[in-house]
């Protein structure tokens, strides 16, 4: 139905944003994905911190900021395990979890430099998407296993604890990486950022980014 022709510019300006917006993200998503980058960037900037030494230099008080860094990392699981209260964030997460032969088009097509939307077939979530999800959750996993190992020393021989340590390290270093990538392609697509923010996107961009996702 358009909007009346007697209705205010104001009404008509809201109620045709709304014909044209779809339901991309609900509250749990977005709040899980909020306190996940809260927590993940704290774990950054103390690691940082930790082994940069101007910056250690800077900011000081060593002990607080190894604290911040253990307390945070323990709890970065915790938004997407309470999330998972949420039937639409279970959802997601399947949505994230299955590939289909539409996926191997879409990497192929990646690996081209081919950008034509024509090119890249995608689902509510692309093929890029989902293998960020599996990698990062899968770093944050094994983050959070040497961690613990290097925090409670006296439970492993030393050669766990420094092999805990060459991989959380260098780990670190390449989620660093990854991360900067992640929120660069997310400053190149503001429709991207404010379906994370208010959980709507444009209709059109959907229908060209996604236009195999049926919301």
């Amino acid at each position: 139905m358009s909007p009346r022709a007697d209705a205010p510019p104001a009404a008509t300006a809201t109620a045709t944003a709304t014909a044209t917006a779809v339901r991309r993200f609900g509250r749990a998503q977005r709040w899980a994905h909020r306190a996940t980058a809260v927590l993940m960037g704290v774990c950054v900037a103390t690691a940082a911190c930790l082994y940069v030494p101007q910056l250690a230099q800077l900011v000081g008080r060593r002990a607080f900021v190894v604290t911040l860094h253990q307390w945070s990392g323990l709890a970065l699981p915790v938004p997407v395990l309470a999330a998972l209260a949420s039937r639409a964030f279970r959802a997601d997460l399947g949505r994230l979890n299955r590939f289909g032969p539409h996926d191997r088009v879409w990497l192929r097509a990646a690996l081209r430099r081919d950008k034509r939307p024509s090119s890249r077939p995608a689902g509510k979530f692309n093929a890029g998407q989902k293998v960020y999800a599996a990698w990062i959750a899968g770093a944050t996993l094994v983050m959070l296993g040497t961690g613990l190992l290097m925090w409670f020393t006296h439970l492993t021989p030393l050669v766990w604890r420094t092999s805990a340590t060459f991989v959380h390290d260098w780990l670190a270093l390449t989620i660093g990486i990854v991360l900067a990538g992640h929120i660069g392609m997310a400053l190149a697509d503001p429709e991207a950022r404010r379906g994370m923010r208010t959980g709507s996107v444009d209709r059109d961009w959907a229908q060209r980014e996604h236009p195999l996702w049926r919301p």
